[in-house]
């Protein structure tokens, strides 16, 4: 709008955009938006107001940003045909994080944590394991499609891809893992009813002598103090160790990851 004394209102709606969602969602970013036309500067000048050049309404929100600054500055452009004037407006804008923890990372954090519960299944339980192995993978696969068809397509890898990504792979590796317990258990069966068949005078005689060379590792074994071989011992099949070790390697290596990924990311939202 036009006034009298040769000052203008410039009124407009505008709808918030990324330029980039590479650090989706744990970063600001600055979106800057200019006003110009086809007049030369000896027709037409464009000044700021000296006092509030940029207002915003008073109970206008973004429904996925906050306002945190803005600033007013000049983009003049010189041309092979002319100066021509410009009026630069810079708005810092932040994510409403919250509303993405609880309906991104929240649920696929849960079922990663979930998929773990098999590992205090009992192997023999083929049905349960796999059930539940599989359809955490599906879920947690309807899950991340989900997630990319509500963003932009973009040809670089996003914060949010790498989050899903990791959280597959954890789901996935945790149904592998019975794929190991399973064969694990059957060859201990086999080695079991092996050794029961060839039984023999014998052989016990053997396996007295083997009975003795063993001992004798364990007992150099703990004369090392070596805790986690002496812990494992208490479990007698493969089967069962490997169920034991996936109960705290996965935890410890999903939380060393979480470590890593808010750290850099908050970090860099810091910068």
């Amino acid at each position: 709008h036009f006034y009298k004394r040769k000052s203008m209102i410039y009124i407009f709606k505008w709808t918030a955009c990324d330029p980039t969602i590479a650090t989706f969602c744990c970063i600001n970013f600055i979106q800057n938006m200019d006003f110009s036309d086809g007049w030369a500067t000896d027709d037409l000048v464009y000044m700021w107001k000296s006092q509030d050049p940029v207002q915003i309404g008073k109970g206008i929100s973004l429904p996925r940003f906050v306002i945190e600054k803005y600033s007013s500055d000049y983009c003049n452009v010189k041309t092979s045909t002319g100066e021509y004037s410009c009026l630069l407006m810079e708005l810092t804008l932040k994510r409403e994080f919250s509303y993405y923890m609880l309906t991104i990372y929240v649920p696929t954090c849960m079922l990663v944590i979930v998929s773990w519960f098999s590992f205090w299944i009992d192997p023999k339980a083929v049905p349960a394991r796999v059930a539940l192995g599989v359809t955490t993978l599906l879920t947690m696969s309807t899950k991340t499609a989900s997630i990319s068809n509500s963003l932009p397509p973009v040809a670089y890898t996003k914060a949010v891809d790498l989050w899903t990504g990791v959280c597959i792979f954890f789901v996935f590796f945790a149904l592998l893992e019975y794929t190991a317990v399973n064969a694990a258990a059957r060859s201990d069966a086999k080695r079991l009813i092996a050794a029961k068949n060839k039984k023999s005078p014998a052989k016990d005689k053997t396996d007295h002598e083997d009975d003795s060379v063993y001992c004798e590792i364990n007992l150099l074994a703990s004369r090392k103090n070596n805790i986690c071989m002496q812990w494992l011992a208490r479990f007698p099949s493969r089967a069962k160790k490997i169920d034991v070790i996936s109960r705290v390697l996965f935890p410890i290596v999903f939380a060393s990851f979480n470590l890593m990924y808010w750290c850099y990311y908050l970090t860099k939202e810091d910068e």
